[in-house]
């Protein structure tokens, strides 16, 4: 399969400055079970020139990360985000768009990191998948942001909520003043001063103001309302990511375990091989290639367990990031999540159940709901207003020589003419709302290839697994026959070596199996908006 950015060839007639650019492009390309990935320039002269290249051993628990970060994607997607997708041609070649290649580094996705200031424990702690879980749903950084961001909905809901409701002030006052009265058009008598003063004035006054009739304001509080409604649904959406990502995460580290227990095993088998055929070139039964080549075999899976520790210290470390376990914390992983079939489910229960309970479904509804209440508030822009105003308190010269006095008044507002905004602000509210009509109806349809994608992979890995432990059997039983024939003279070690093969072979897909069938039923969760509440029953136990 091979993944790479594709340019057109320049048509007859574009300038030939455009025919000199500079082409830049990513090439994917895996082969034999090795990712290779390339980065590089291709200048006019066609002369290629690779600036750098990745290669890296791909297995399924490295693709684990991808699947991760991917479901993060999506969820960006839902609640606003815009992504791009490349166009697949014919002869299987598709485009890779940087944008997508940044957003799966852990940098841009918050769901990968945690908030937490936890010191380092003394000695090794027990992790079991609930703790992960658990602690996730505590310390992820991805879920505090959401938390913070329906802080920040219901601010916005008591601000405008504030506009209904009364506004009580009150001030404390006292000056001094000297009034020249032929400055306001008094008449001054012939020997009178126009000057009067300085006098003192003390006032004392509370003035309350009250919105009557504002339908502007009442529709924007409804819909700061359902901005909060879909804040809170955001988060639990978050909620169920996190779970999600966690869940996955821990699946990874203890398939990353599994393959480390596996190598070893295979490495136990290689040794004893190479003992076997140089006790046997020693009473000269065999020749020295025998030798040579079952060491190369173990040497080959020694190669393969440091690669596998490697790996699975590194999926610890990004389990700990996750969870917020502080840098240095040893722990070890309690649960082994058997295989544990999923429980039996309908097309149309399943699809019946996503729409009810799908969180990120709930937040548009609730956006659309919100866009109408704003198109309705900017519309109510032209309808009259009216309000009540009123004041009372105490004024004199002094505080001891003061009277009181009040005001009330009550007034009516109606807009004429200004200058376009209500239209400005009315089309600006029917995008919003055209927006948020278009993210619903494709969010629907996603839930429905969603839930048909996840059952899918729950069958097909149902039936991996199947195929995987019954070729599990068939290679060690290859393996005890072709070290039988060796050890009789009947045949070479090079069978040997080959059942060794097919043996790795065989527990590599059982274990791959293994983490799609639990990855599976991690998806179907999430895709039926109970993630949260079904990973126990879904993942098993111990």
């Amino acid at each position: 399969m091979t993944a790479r950015r594709t340019h057109r060839n320049a048509p007859q007639g574009e300038s030939l400055e455009r025919q000199n650019e500079s082409i830049n492009f990513v090439l994917i390309t895996l082969v034999s079970g090795e990712l290779e990935v390339e980065t590089g320039t291709l200048k006019p002269d066609s002369e290629l020139k690779v600036k750098r290249e990745l290669k890296a051993n791909c297995s399924l628990e490295q693709g684990a990360a991808v699947f991760v970060s991917v479901c993060l994607l999506l969820f960006s997607l839902a609640v606003g985000a815009q992504g791009q997708t490349g166009a697949t041609s014919s002869t299987g070649t598709v485009s890779v768009e940087p944008e997508l290649m940044n957003s799966l580094g852990e940098e841009s996705n918050p769901f990968l990191g945690s908030a937490s200031e936890e010191q380092v424990l003394p000695g090794s702690i027990p992790l079991t998948i609930l703790d992960a879980i658990n602690r996730g749903l505590k310390y992820n950084l991805g879920l505090y942001l959401s938390d913070q961001g329906t802080v920040a909905a219901r601010g916005a809901r008591l601000r405008a909520l504030s506009a209904l409701l009364p506004n009580l002030t009150a001030q404390v006052g006292e000056s001094v003043q000297q009034i020249n009265l032929a400055a306001y058009g008094f008449p001054v008598p012939e020997g009178g001063k126009a000057v009067i003063g300085p006098f003192g004035v003390f006032d004392a006054r509370a003035a309350l103001t009250q919105s009557l009739v504002d339908f502007s304001a009442i529709n924007d509080t409804r819909a700061s309302s359902q901005n909060v409604a879909a804040a809170q649904f955001s988060y639990q959406n978050a909620r169920d990511l996190v779970v999600l990502v966690v869940g996955g995460s821990y699946l990874q580290a203890i398939t990353g375990a599994a393959r480390v227990e596996s190598v070893e095993a295979q490495l136990r088998t290689s040794q004893t091989a190479f003992q076997q055929a140089t006790d046997l070139k020693n009473a000269g039964m065999v020749a020295g290639i025998d030798v040579l080549r079952a060491q190369v075999e173990m040497q080959s899976q020694q190669h393969r367990l440091v690669v596998a520790r490697n790996d699975f210290e590194k999926q610890k470390l990004a389990l700990a990031r996750a969870i917020g376990l502080p840098e240095g914390q040893q722990f070890t992983l309690s649960d082994k999540v058997p295989f544990a079939p999923a429980p039996a489910i309908t097309l149309e229960y399943a699809l019946k159940r996503a729409y009810e309970r799908r969180a990120d479904y709930k937040q548009l509804q609730a956006q659309v709901r919100a866009a109408e209440f704003s198109m309705k508030a900017a519309k109510s822009e032209r309808l009259p207003t009216l309000g009540f105003t009123a004041d009372y308190g105490t004024i004199g010269a002094t505080p001891g020589n003061s009277h009181g006095t009040f005001t009330t008044a009550a007034s009516l507002r109606i807009p004429i003419f200004q200058g376009g905004r209500v239209r400005g602000e009315v089309l600006q509210a029917e995008s919003q709302l055209a927006r948020a009509r278009a993210q619903l109806n494709d969010t629907r349809g996603r839930i429905e290839h969603d839930v048909r994608t996840a059952l899918l992979d729950v069958n097909a890995a149902a039936q991996q697994i199947e195929l995987a432990e019954s070729s599990r059997r068939l290679a060690q039983e290859q393996l005890q026959q072709s070290q039988d024939r060796f050890s009789a003279g009947i045949a070479g070690n090079l069978e040997v070596v080959q059942a060794q093969e097919a043996v790795a072979g065989a527990e590599e897909n059982f274990i791959s199996s293994l983490f799609n069938h639990n990855i599976a039923k991690l998806r179907l969760a999430r895709a039926l908006g109970v993630a949260e509440e079904a990973t126990k029953n879904y993942l098993g136990g111990k």
